[in-house]
């Protein structure tokens, strides 16, 4: 497809420049708008019974956990479970352990803005569904006093941006996510995608013990190593996986030719053509199925996102809340 095409597509504006539509490209005035809704959302522990971070695929969201205060003497009111059995010993006296819930638990947003991502044939880029869903995330993990931040990563870079509880940091997450938004477009250099499990050794840097880590991708390209990180991840975090689809993944037209390119070479695909059809399914459902396998022997977490609907709207769907 040329440059006229793609501007007639209204896909591109001008070299590089983002486009105007909000489905195409995020901006932060778009973000920044989706804070009052974010704050009706939940993520922790306690979750509506029809959440999907609640049931037997779920992950256990451990929520905040326990820091220690001190020790007093024990009193008749105490339970008895709370007893410090050595330090009763030494003194002769019994003596309680009490603990305060910590203040908060850092979250960690892990957004995917490769090219791969800058596809949808619906009604957003998947780059969008992402970005979006990362901004409503970051709010309300702020909103309920926990420190967030985030890794954003497109084909070439990656940003790391430490959990913190201010909104500083939170400025720097939403303008980090819009700018590697913006810089997808139909025009860009094609080069060799960086790949996820480098973006999660970066995780495993930050996050080494008892965070929630959101992972909103497409999940292409990867493999056994992918799955290696996303374990041991998972064995010290609680790890939810954000995945991103297109319609496209689940049916094809039958009656219509597509045309696709990864910026420098251009192939068109039969989809009238059974074969054809169900190898470009079968290239999408295969990537799916081992995500899926995940969930159920990680015992991950997993929100379906489609770019075919409004993300608030799924995201409070998953979340098992009704319409705002």
């Amino acid at each position: 497809m040329d440059r006229a095409a793609l501007s007639r597509t209204n896909l591109i504006r001008s070299a590089g420049a983002p486009s105007d539509d909000p489905r195409v490209h995020v901006t932060l005035a778009g973000l920044r708008a989706l804070e009052l809704p974010a704050r009706k959302l939940s993520l922790t522990a306690r979750q509506h019974a029809r959440s999907a971070l609640n049931g037997r695929h779920g992950s256990r969201i451990r929520g905040r956990g326990l820091d220690f205060l001190e020790l007093r003497d024990y009193l008749p009111s105490d339970d008895v479970r709370a007893i410090d059995w050595k330090v009763t010993a030494r003194t002769g006296k019994p003596h309680v352990r009490v603990f305060t819930e910590e203040r908060d638990r850092p979250t960690l947003i892990v957004v995917d803005q490769r090219m791969s991502m800058f596809f949808g044939t619906v009604r957003n880029m998947k780059s969008v569904t992402a970005a979006e869903a990362a901004a409503i995330t970051a709010f309300r993990v702020l909103a309920q006093g926990d420190r967030v931040g985030g890794i954003i990563f497109d084909d070439t870079r990656i940003a790391e941006i430490r959990p913190r509880r201010d909104h500083a940091t939170l400025d720097r997450f939403l303008n980090a996510l819009t700018r590697a938004n913006q810089q997808l477009h139909a025009t860009r250099d094609v080069i060799d995608p960086l790949a996820l499990n480098d973006v999660l050794r970066a995780v495993h840097r930050i996050a080494k013990r008892d965070h929630l880590v959101i992972v909103l991708s497409d999940f292409d390209q990867i493999d056994d190593q992918t799955q290696h990180l996303m374990a041991g991840l998972s064995r010290r975090n609680d790890l939810v996986l954000g995945l991103v689809t297109d319609p496209s993944a689940h049916a094809l037209p039958t009656d219509t030719r597509l045309t696709a390119s990864d910026g420098a070479l251009q192939a068109e695909l039969d989809l009238s053509d059974d074969t054809v059809r169900q190898n470009v399914l079968t290239y999408a459902q295969d990537r799916l199925a081992r995500v899926e396998d995940w969930q159920k022997h990680m015992r991950l977490s997993a929100l379906p996102l489609s770019t075919a609907q409004d993300t608030l709207t799924q995201m409070r769907h998953l979340l098992g809340l009704g319409p705002t």
